[in-house]
């Protein structure tokens, strides 16, 4: 088997199957990345058992094969190669011979069958967007996904389509983001995606409108397609909150303000608060201004922005990570703020309509005196 393939793509393309590979497994097959030949290409897999990633690139092919590389030595190797031309050899008892240039190195395959073979959908459904858009609802709601695992279901993000629309929910216990879109699609689906399958299908996605992903979805399983990359993971199994139910429905005080302005606020109070000195962040929303403030043993800080602010009065305390989280992933220049109580949940949205929904629960505060 010989292979003669171009230094930048195959560089490319085992950085990204590699986000598959665990760097160490009791299994020394999945740490390492499975390159086979084909008629005019070599198609690369990574795959931990949880998710797969394939591609191909184009390569002059002589003979048929497949080897077995440590995924780490190998995209070493092919980084610091000095040509942009690389040729892999390979004989039948596994030697590989990687040349550049001058440079020259020799090292062992494992064994190819040892590798799992992907998962195949033999039934599925299909949901068909643009790559751009599905980036930007990814964006939008991971930041609320669960870490720990006391409920592992999670440690994913809910997809719901139904009505022509796509929705994307993500909740970790103290706050929640709900992203939906307008899509043509068939079916009414749910599913949940684990967190870091998105992560690396985000990476992976393309930020031209042009381009589109295609999702196939089974009762296990999900794969992806994703211009010259497939994608397969498992689904996250269990109940998902009924997020609809811990949406308040009622709005005691409501307002807009620029996000920016809103976020280096914040950002600002967030100065005296340290990973061992947490403390809230004190907002008081009246005579349409709202006044931050937090005190810590390092320090205080007090600021107060013009807003123009519709009903009750109302004095909250928020975890200032979670607001900063909150703002930075609306990404509209406006927001709407809608609160219901110093006990409720805030509710930010766009200035306009729903497309995006992150709630977030308030702490409780020292009354000053």
């Amino acid at each position: 088997m010989k292979i003669l393939c171009n230094r930048e793509e195959l560089v490319e393309a085992v950085s990204n199957v590699s986000r598959a590979i665990p760097s160490k497994s009791s299994f020394t097959a999945l740490e390492g990345v499975l390159i086979k030949t084909g008629e005019g290409s070599v198609s690369l897999t990574g795959y931990n058992l949880e998710l797969g990633i394939k591609t191909s690139i184009k390569a002059g092919v002589q003979g048929d094969g497949a080897v077995l590389l440590s995924a780490h030595l190998f995209g070493e190797i092919i980084k610091k190669l000095p040509n942009p031309d690389i040729t892999i050899e390979a004989d039948e008892s596994l030697n590989v011979l990687i040349k550049s240039g001058d440079s020259e190195f020799s090292i062992m395959s494992g064994n190819p069958e040892e590798f799992p073979e992907l998962p195949i959908l033999t039934e599925s459904n299909s949901i068909t967007i643009s790559q751009p858009l599905l980036k930007s609802m990814i964006r939008q709601t991971k930041f609320a996904i669960a870490v720990d695992d006391s409920k592992p279901i999670h440690k994913g993000v809910l997809f719901e389509t139904g009505e022509n629309q796509l929705r994307l929910v993500a909740v970790d216990g103290f706050r929640l983001a709900v992203r939906k879109e307008a899509i043509e699609v068939k079916d009414d689906l749910s599913f949940v995606v684990p967190g870091k399958t998105l992560s690396e299908i985000q990476n992976l996605l393309s930020d031209s409108d042009e381009e589109v992903i295609e999702i196939f979805v089974g009762k296990k399983q999900i794969f992806f397609n994703i211009g010259s990359y497939n994608v397969i993971s498992r689904l996250l199994e269990g109940t998902f909150l009924d997020y609809k139910s811990a949406i308040p429905t009622k709005n005691a005080t409501e307002l807009k303000i620029d996000t920016k302005i809103l976020l280096n606020c914040f950002e600002r109070a967030s100065l005296v608060i340290v990973e061992r000195l947490k403390s809230p962040v004190r907002c008081i929303f009246d005579e349409d201004l709202i006044k931050v403030s937090c005190s810590t043993t390092l320090g205080k800080s007090f600021e107060q922005v013009e807003a123009k602010i519709e009903g009750e009065p109302l004095e909250i305390g928020f975890n200032n990570r979670f607001l900063l989280d909150a703002l930075r992933a609306s990404e509209t220049d406006m927001v709407r703020l809608a609160l219901n109580g110093a006990n409720a949940p805030m509710k930010i949205l766009p200035p306009e309509g729903d497309s995006f929904l992150f709630l977030v629960l308030p702490v409780r505060i020292k009354q000053e005196f």
